[in-house]
Order: C-alpha cells, then structure tokens, then sequence
C-alpha cells in the first residue's frame, strides 16, 4: 500500500467512526422529543435531506446542477437501498422486540462481506472477520437478559413480521455499502440526502406536522441535522475508501455507543450485560482500528 493509499484509506475509517458516533446520538433525540414517532420522523427526514443537499451544493459550487444531471443508477439504488433500511428499520423496532432488531442487525458485517465476496469479488481480510464475530459476540451478550423474557413467554409476542423487517434493514444497510464502493466514482452525497426524503414521504400519512410544538420541532431539527445528516455524509463519503465489511463493522460503534450516551445523559442505568458486551463490542472495534492503522504506517513507496 502506498502513502497516498494509506492517508486515503484511514480517512475513510476516520469517517465511518464518526458516522457511527453521530448515529449513536439517536437515543439521546428519542429520549427528549415527546411528539409521536412518525412526525419526528417526518421533520428529522425533511432537515436532514435538506442538510446533506445544502452540504452537497457547497461542495460541487457551479457544478452541483450538472453533477446531479448526470446521475446514474447506482445513485437512485443507493437512495432506495438507504431508506428501506432506514424505515424497516423502524418498523422492526415496532413490530418486534429491540434484543431481536439489535442482534440481526450485528450480522450486517457478515452480510456484508458475503455479498462484496460474491458481488464485487472483495475478500475480507481475516481480522475483519474475527473483529465482526468478537462483535456479534458482544451484541449476543448486550441482549442476554432479553433472551430471560423470551423463555417467560414475553418475547413470543415478537412477530415475524418484525424479524422480516429487521432483515431487510441489514440487507439495505449491506447493499448501499457495497454499491458506494463498487462505484466510487458516482457522488453519493445526493443519494443519501435523497433517502431522508424519501423516508419523510413514507411515513407522512401517519404523521402531524402541524402539531407538533415549539421544543419539539427545533428537537427534531437538530435530530436531523447532528445525527441523520452528519451520520449519512459522513458515511457515503467514508464506505467507498474503506472495503465494505469493514465499514459496517466499524459502524456497528452504534450499537454499545447508544445506551452509553443515554445513561451519561438521562442516568438510565445500563445492565451489567449491557456493559459487558459493550466493551466486548468496543475492544474489537479499536483493536481493528489499530491493526490497520499499523499497517497504514507501513507504506511502501
């Protein structure tokens, strides 16, 4: 690998580890907004699209209208692929338990390296993979005491439904990854603001726009433009430098992140298996870190 090849590639991890911390900040917005679920939605959809639009327009200058002009297919897949990621998603969080939604949402790394495997012919390297079975193994441990409810009976209310949808978020998750890699030459800014909206006009049939108050709206601004905008650009411009599987790995930071944030802000106490499969997930995840970054510091000329 080359200099200029590893200054790339930690950019790109630098930014798929920042794109996990801004997603990790949506516990702390479902906490304090106290409007229903589609209009947070809703207005979190509008501000973030608009947000990345407006970022994408800065960056392009004169050339933004002729950019999206030009745009290909895999720019509309990636749009489609992220929103249906984003509201099965969602709907998996309603029509199932969140243990059942977190754990097959860790397998998306595994996903992912199956399918860049067979799609794209990118094989992981073997730390990935260990790094992406230490951290199934962590969100397994996270879940434990959900799976005590399952055997009394409270987690048999869990439709399937919502195991389906759970599903399609990983496959979304795992097929926008791997198109933004495939084809990093197509700009994926656009495609991503174009999924925020996309996921507003999903759920405006149930939402009230107009309802919601004050506190709540600029709430849901910020939502969108902290944690679903700065997460999804910083995500499309990261995933593409960086060999699929990892960028999901490195993004599965979300999952012991979100309940950290929340207990240092809300005081909601984490269970101890909570806590313990949290670093479990946390030390594979810089152990990684480390490991490239010391290749990355072995350049050849």
């Amino acid at each position: 690998m080359t200099a200029g090849e590893a200054h790339y590639k930690r950019a790109g991890l630098i930014m798929v580890a920042l794109a996990a911390l801004a997603w990790s900040s949506g516990g702390l917005f479902v906490r304090a907004i106290q409007t229903d679920l589609a209009t947070m939605l809703f207005w979190r959809g509008l501000f973030s699209g608009a947000a990345v639009m407006s970022f994408f327009f800065w960056l392009e200058g004169n050339r933004a209208m002729a950019v999206l002009r030009q745009l290909r297919w895999p720019a509309f897949a990636v749009a489609v692929a992220s929103a249906v990621s984003m509201i099965t998603g969602i709907g998996a969080l309603q029509y199932t338990s969140i243990a059942d939604a977190l754990v097959i949402y860790a397998t998306v790394p595994f996903v992912t390296a199956a399918l860049a495997w067979a799609t794209i012919g990118e094989r992981p390297a073997l730390h990935t993979m260990l790094a992406s079975l230490a951290a199934l193994i962590g969100v397994a441990v996270m879940l434990g005491g959900s799976f005590a409810d399952a055997i009394s009976g409270a987690a048999l209310k869990a439709g399937l439904f919502g195991k389906f949808l759970a599903v399609f978020m990983a496959l979304g998750m795992a097929t926008m990854t791997i198109i933004m890699r495939k084809h990093q030459d197509v700009p994926m800014l656009p495609a991503v603001g174009l999924s925020a909206w996309i996921c507003s006009g999903a759920v405006f049939a149930f939402a009230s726009p107009l309802g919601i108050n004050a506190n709540d709206f600029w709430l849901c601004a910020a939502f969108g433009l902290f944690q679903n905008a700065s997460g999804l650009a910083l995500y499309a411009l990261g995933s593409r430098r960086v060999p699929a599987a990892e960028a999901t790995l490195i993004a599965a930071l979300e999952v012991p992140l979100t309940p950290l944030w929340v207990w240092m802000v809300f005081g909601e106490t984490p269970a101890l298996a909570t806590l313990l499969g949290g670093s479990i997930v946390l030390t594979a995840m810089f152990v990684h870190i480390y490991l490239e970054t010391r290749r990355f510091g072995r350049p050849t000329p």
